[in-house]
């Protein structure tokens, strides 16, 4: 094996002449992808109609991108490594698909692509246009898990790709635009938590060429020794190279990038020979290059080249402006087009040389398309961890802690394959029996303290860091590199992801319905816990439910939303969750001790259908009701029981019809729904022209969203959380959202139309309780013992 100690040598002038001549390929085909409508090879002299009517996209950072690539492709060749690329900067698709085209993977993928005029002249046409594709790595590019919509996540997602993937180095090109966004800054750290011996390595390469859409950067523009200690304090080995000469450039790109690719290889052989997890200094590469590097130098006497101006479309006019469409075609004739494709339009035979073959080359890398690599978790039976439920409402137990028995679980079945994710809450969300599996991973300091309680190992799986972008992230590139995971976090904290939720649904969405050739991937899996109606001491800042609100704005196809009432349901539906492809799964359960309702083999069946009528709560006896209590959530759900309890002891001939709601996305119509359920499946709800009174999580609205295409809908009077809350006791915040059993008991009185004359003594006497258990929670600081120990039938 190479090592470090070995003598770099240069470039020979025949691989030079090569390897620039690949780069003036990748160059041209760049350009030509924002510019050309026909002419593809400018086997003619560039005319107006050659040009694309509208010109989109982004020139600035596709040089520097494609040279880092052709110099990883001739390090893959001479040591037969597998690397996956990650393109950080923003909207630079058109490297990364000039490369995947001149590897030929594209065309094997698109044939309609091919690697010919006509070909090209399509690859050309597609881009950024109507009907074709965008200009940053959508789904569609191949070799890519990362899409860029959005700047930030690109080392996250490096690094979940790394995780367990011993032979992986993963190379990162991250734009020193992107590199000024928190998600990005945060994810610098990263290195602290990869493992020498069972992970991959990644390698960022910080394309520092200094500009924004129309700024400068702020690495682009601090001194050389504070941009160095910068890099040296996040515990990484900077190797530099700079300058704006092609020539010069290739050579020292060739010799320090192969130092970085030995240094890791380096630093691996010796933890995996001696068992040394100290965390090594991994090397990075600054790469300072000009701006729309090759592009034009001024046009109508601004400087563009090394200058925002290059940022975008460098050339605005040509259509339009004949001394722009001059400077247009000496630009993409610079390249030499007629030196690199062949008659038929086909990269010359000796430049082909240069990419790697089959998968090996990065545009086809199984682990771009994770579905290819994926394994089934091994799973034990939930039923196993069970809450032994003899009656209904009669225990208590916390669900989360319930679960982490089972995670404990899965985490020893699949210890290659299966990792949890939390930001420094996997134990306040008291989920520790993971730990007796996999404790936290750590490769930063030690303090004999730790030992105690601190639950840190260099060989953990447990992944906790303060910033929820880079678990995401992390999360995110493991999974779509075909591994599984979970992460809980705190329900009013899951809204700082809310852009990466988005980023990946919309992923998910593309790959899942139009890129059949992607093979679908495990599930994002995310835990909401510490929920908005347990912040005793918390207070306002720490109530917000409304996660829930971003996830259904995406298409049902590809999320999901689940509420399970106790902690047998929250096993069966995580169970469900992990078994699933190509979704992301958000499951709503608190930490708190809660009352248990079903026993394990009625939790199945429960949140099999997803929605269903509870008959022991139910005193319909299978008539027509007067009224149905419908609830979805924990403690909706314990408040709706306790308020059928008490309208039974006041009304022994009402009617009531109860229904819980495990999957949210059951409540919509058969239409909207991807599995086309009827209405029928519904009856209990929808279909019944009397009250509905609906308990809900989160906020009323929601529900009004999911069902207003149904039938009954004018009767469905939810009640949720409103904003109202402060440091309260659980009681006393779902009185004052009108959650609690007393006001939803006043809500049936008033909606039942015969009730009216005969509740009016019940309704003051629930009144007489909420005036009575505010006082005493004001008093004494706890709700009554009757409240906190109430079990069902009260």
């Amino acid at each position: 094996m190479a090592t470090t100690s070995e003598v770099l040598t240069p470039l020979s002038q025949e691989d030079l002449r090569k390897m620039d001549a690949y780069w003036r390929a990748c160059n041209y085909l760049s350009a030509g992808m924002i510019y050309l409508r026909a002419n593809a090879l400018l086997r003619e002299p560039l005319k107006p109609e050659h040009i694309k009517n509208r010109l989109l996209g982004h020139w600035g950072s596709d040089p520097g991108q494609s040279f880092i690539w052709i110099h990883l492709n001739r390090l893959i060749k001479k040591y037969d490594m597998d690397i996956l690329y990650i393109s950080g900067p923003g909207h630079g698709a058109p490297a990364m698909l000039a490369n995947c085209y001149l590897e030929g993977h594209y065309s094997e993928i698109y044939p309609d692509k091919d690697r010919d005029e006509a070909g090209m002249l399509k690859f050309f046409r597609q881009f950024s246009f109507p009907g074709g594709i965008g200009s940053h790595c959508t789904p569609e590019t191949p070799g890519s898990i990362h899409e860029g919509g959005e700047l930030g996540y690109s080392i996250s997602h490096a690094y979940g790709a790394a995780f367990d993937n011993p032979d992986l180095i993963v190379t990162v090109a991250v734009g020193d635009g992107e590199a000024e966004t928190g998600p990005l800054a945060t994810s610098w750290h990263s290195n602290k938590f990869l493992n020498p011996i069972r992970d991959g390595a990644v390698l960022p390469v910080l394309h520092l060429n200094g500009y924004k859409i129309a700024n400068p950067t702020i690495l682009g523009r601090i001194p050389h020794q504070e941009l160095e200690a910068l890099f040296i304090g996040y515990g990484h080995k900077p190797y530099f190279v700079e300058g704006n000469d092609p020539l010069t450039m290739h050579q020292e790109m060739a010799s320090t990038l192969e130092q970085c690719i030995l240094e890791i290889r380096s630093l691996q052989h010796h933890a995996r020979s001696t068992g040394d997890t100290t965390r090594p200094r991994w090397p990075m590469l600054v790469l300072r290059s000009p701006k729309g590097w090759t592009g034009p130098k001024e046009v109508n006497g601004h400087k563009v080249e090394d200058f925002w101006r290059a940022h975008q479309v460098p050339v605005l006019d040509p259509a339009t402006n004949k001394q722009s469409l001059k400077v247009l075609e000496n630009w993409m004739r610079s390249y030499k087009p007629e030196e690199l494709f062949d008659a038929n339009g086909t990269l010359i035979p000796e430049l082909q040389e240069l990419a790697p073959s089959g998968t090996r080359r990065i545009s086809a890398s199984p682990h771009a398309n994770g579905g290819l690599l994926r394994k089934e978790l091994d799973l034990s039976d939930f039923r196993n961890y069970a809450v032994n439920v003899n009656a209904a409402g009669a225990v208590y137990a916390s669900p989360t802690e319930v679960l982490a028995h089972f995670l404990a679980e899965v985490m020893r079945r699949n210890m290659n394959s299966f990792r949890v994710f939390g930001p420094d809450e996997t134990a306040s969300n008291r989920l520790t029996a993971i730990y007796a599996a996999s404790k936290k991973t750590w490769l930063a300091e030690y303090k004999q303290e730790d030992a105690d309680g601190g639950e840190l190992d260099v060989s953990g799986r447990v992944m906790e860091m303060l910033s929820e972008h880079t678990l995401e992230g992390w999360f995110e590139g493991y999974t779509l590199t075909g591994r599984h995971g979970f992460l809980s976090t705190y329900e009013a904290f899951v809204h700082v992801i809310d852009s990466m939720f988005n980023q990946h649904a919309k992923w998910l969405e593309k790959s899942k319905k139009e890129v059949d050739w992607r093979a679908p991937v495990p599930s994002i899996n995310i835990l909401i816990t510490s929920l908005v109606w347990r912040q005793d001491h918390n207070g306002f800042t720490h109530q917000d439910p409304g996660f829930l609100d971003v996830v259904t704005n995406k298409s049902a196809d590809v999320v999901r939303i689940y509420l399970p009432p106790d902690a047998n349901c929250l096993l069966s539906v995580t169970d469900h969750c992990l078994r699933s492809r190509d979704y992301i799964n958000v499951i709503v359960a608190d930490k708190q001790d809660h009352l248990q309702y079903l026993g394990v083999e009625d939790a199945v069946t429960h949140c099999t259908k997803g929605i269903g009528i509870w008959d022991w709560a139910s005193t319909d006896d299978c008539k027509e009701p007067d009224v149905v209590m419908a609830c979805a959530g924990d403690i909706a759900t314990m408040e709706a029981l306790a308020a059928v309890a008490i309208l039974k002891k006041h009304f022994s001939d009402l009617k009531i019809r109860f229904i819980n709601v495990v999957d949210l996305f059951r409540l919509m119509p058969a239409t909207e729904h991807p599995h086309g359920l009827s209405d029928r499946d519904f009856d209990s709800l929808f279909t019944i022209d009397k009250p509905v009174i609906f308990n809900f999580h989160s906020y009323p609205s929601l529900i009004h969203k999911l069902s207003y295409r149904r039938r009954n809908h004018d009767n469905i009077h939810v009640r949720g959380y409103k904003e109202k809350g402060n440091i309260n006791t659980p009681l006393e915040l779902a009185i004052l959202n009108q959650v609690d059993r007393f006001n939803l008991a006043i809500d049936a009185i008033d909606r039942v139309p015969r009730l009216s004359s005969i509740g009016a003594h019940a309704k003051e006497w629930l009144k007489d309780q909420i005036i009575d258990s505010i006082n005493y929670a004001h008093a004494e600081g706890i709700d009554k013992e009757e409240i906190r120990n109430w079990k069902w039938p009260g």
